[in-house]
């Protein structure tokens, strides 16, 4: 291609700022990304998309123009025209109209969408470039697979939003099209082709309305037989060096739809029990369950070990990413009998609470600055919560300020406040 050659960063300068695009709010990683292409792809605009991320599936950054008016049809067609791996330059439909952009589809079937700075040429590094965004996809995959319970919380408000919003168009779109097909239907129109014309067109817009409902409503929901097989994958990873037998019985297949956090929470608690459970030296079986009873998810899971796991931390380590959604988990050892981890997950987005715009506050929070809230929240001192997490006093007051500074809060006691009023636990 021709152009001004690329300045590459130095090796352990381009990994240091690919280590920063991975730390911070995941959905802030876009602005982030972005930064660090600026040089080597020239841009207005990126967006990432990612079925992974149900709540907010674009990570995007640059020209409004483009971000703010780009659509999951658009960015679906692209990704269903592109082979694994595959760069491309060409013109797409994005925003509303034809553009020439860069595209690249990760393994992790996460796209990447560049809209080229026609200002400046240069000639771009393709397979380095497809090597960051590998690492940067495969980050989102983790950071949602591993959600804290702020993000989870975040995640499921927004796809309730959105849910609501295309209900809502739905439902108004329907009337006027229904009205339009009804007048047209009318023996008291004399002009046939007119009317043919028009009442196909009708049709086929309200096709294609129910047909874009149905995308964002994949976007919000799993079938409860995917996730469950999602699961069995990723525990056969889990225990692939182990000779245990890992029993799964699936869910019945006419189950309710799971919303996409209850589905990667559900995934999330399955694997932190089983973890658990593999660590006992007499381990021969696991058993996992699912099923889907009334409005709940109902995850049961069991060993035939020694029973001597610490139940009791097990339920701590599981209880925060369950209480995110309204759930419930318990978790019991017997001596000789093994260990059983039980948890219920809501289907339905509870009612609004009134610490739901704290919810909203925290979920700008990274992971570390979490668990120093939670600390707060228990009224602990930095000494002490340093000693509790591992770090230096120095390393505590750096991440307390910056909780402050993002929850908009002068005082630690504020901060803790407004954690508990969002939910967050007091750290035992």
């Amino acid at each position: 291609m021709a152009g001004v050659s690329t300045a590459i960063p130095a090796p352990d300068t381009l990994i240091t700022h690919l280590r920063d695009v991975l730390v911070g709010p995941l959905t802030e990683i876009g602005q982030r990304f972005s930064a660090l292409l600026t040089d080597l792809v020239p841009h207005t605009a990126l967006v990432i998309f990612t079925r992974e991320c149900t709540g907010r599936p674009r990570k995007v950054a640059g020209d409004p123009g483009v971000v703010d008016r780009v659509t999951i049809a658009e960015l679906d067609r692209i990704r269903s025209e592109l082979a694994t791996g595959q760069i491309r330059r060409g013109p797409a439909r994005i925003a509303g109209r034809d553009r020439d952009v860069w595209v690249i589809l990760d393994a992790t079937d996460t796209l990447l969408v560049l809209v080229p700075d026609g200002a400046r040429t240069a000639a771009i590094p393709l397979e380095l470039v497809r090597a960051l965004f590998a690492v940067v996809a495969t980050g989102i995959q983790l950071q949602v697979r591993n959600a804290s319970p702020a993000y989870l919380a975040e995640s499921r408000a927004a796809s309730s939003e959105r849910a609501r919003t295309v209900a809502e168009l739905t439902e108004a779109h329907a009337m006027t099209l229904e009205s339009i097909l009804a007048t047209l239907r009318s023996k008291d129109l004399d002009d046939t082709r007119a009317r043919i014309t028009a009442r196909e067109t009708a049709t086929n817009a309200l096709i294609g309305l129910r047909s874009a409902v149905d995308r964002h409503r994949e976007l919000a929901e799993e079938a409860v037989t995917t996730a469950f097989a999602r699961l069995h994958g990723e525990l056969r990873g889990l225990l692939r060096h182990r000779e245990v037998v890992l029993e799964m019985v699936a869910p019945p297949v006419d189950g309710r739809a799971l919303p996409g956090e209850v589905a990667h929470a559900a995934r999330a608690l399955a694997r932190g029990a089983v973890l658990a459970m593999s660590a006992q030296a007499d381990l021969g079986r696991v058993r996992v369950a699912w099923h889907c009873h009334g409005g709940d998810l109902l995850i049961d899971i069991r060993d035939d070990g020694d029973g001597e796991a610490d139940a009791a931390d097990l339920a701590r380590q599981l209880r925060d990413r369950a209480e995110t959604l309204g759930g419930t988990v318990e978790a019991e050892s017997t001596p000789g009998w093994g260990c059983r981890v039980a948890a219920r997950l809501p289907l339905d987005m509870p009612a609004p609470v009134a610490g739901s715009s704290a919810l909203e506050a925290l979920a700008v929070l990274a992971p570390r600055e979490v668990e120093v809230l939670e600390h707060l929240v228990a009224g602990r001192r930095n000494r002490v919560i340093a000693e509790r997490l591992g770090v230096s006093e120095s390393t505590v007051k750096f991440h307390v300020a910056s909780v402050l500074r993002k929850l908009g809060v002068s005082t630690r006691g504020e901060a803790a406040a407004l954690g508990a009023e969002a939910g967050i636990k007091a750290a035992g």
